[in-house]
């Protein structure tokens, strides 16, 4: 029997290309978090007692710029103009950071910021190892991720007029499990093909770790005293 070298030669297309786009979001990952860290720096030297004085509209905004850019990324995920909406995205979700690092900077929390990124990136870089190296497919999650998205969303909003702190902590923690099945599940359809486009990959991969870091450090506040 004669071995199918065309076969071969398809298995080892679509392997490179996995490998491509793999190796395409992790570069765009690590390039996003640059201006994340720029928009860091300047949200914290900004005076958000307008969204303190009115979070309703404030939470408004926010959610239409940020699924305004989420949306336009991924209508442009095809060309060069992606990237750079991706990182125009990344820097003005660092400046939206600004309140929660102004709280532990008041509050002398600074270690914690520190906590918080070294948790996030280990439980990053842990899911990471085992989503692409597992065998299993683990693209039952989306039916998780489709619903917890609305629950998270709901949640997010209810509590927005209700301003319960126990809830929060909830709610942080709901984004953390969320978060970690995302990043899961969007590494693990890399590998196995499922998604072949690094940009919209990246955006959920960034919007994943963002969530993990800024609830991690909601809660290491929030269990340490330090409440805004």
């Amino acid at each position: 029997m004669q071995p199918n070298y065309q076969i071969a030669g398809q298995i080892s297309d679509t392997t490179t290309q996995q490998h491509r786009v793999l190796r395409n979001t992790y570069f765009l990952l690590a390039l996003a978090m640059l201006p994340t860290a720029i928009g860091g720096f300047i949200g914290v030297n900004i005076n958000f007692g307008f969204m303190r004085a009115s979070p309703i509209l404030s939470m408004v905004l926010f959610f239409g710029v940020f699924y305004g850019l989420m949306f336009l990324i991924e209508k442009n995920r095809n060309s060069g103009l992606g990237v750079g909406l991706m990182l125009l995205f990344s820097l003005l979700m660092g400046v939206m950071l600004g309140p929660l690092l102004q709280v532990a900077a008041v509050r002398n929390a600074g270690a914690l910021v520190v906590y918080a990124a070294v948790g996030t990136a280990a439980i990053f870089f842990g899911l990471a190892l085992i989503a692409s190296s597992a065998k299993r497919n683990f693209g039952f999650l989306s039916k998780f991720l489709m619903i917890g998205f609305f629950v998270l969303l709901i949640s997010v909003l209810a509590n927005a007029f209700l301003q319960l702190p126990v809830f929060a902590l909830v709610i942080s923690g709901g984004f953390m499990l969320f978060s970690s099945a995302a990043i899961v599940f969007t590494i693990n359809q890399i590998v196995r093909g499922g998604e072949t486009n690094y940009i919209s990959a990246t955006l959920t991969l960034y919007v994943s770790i963002y969530n993990l870091f800024t609830s991690l450090l909601h809660i290491l506040l929030s269990l340490t005293g330090q409440r805004n």
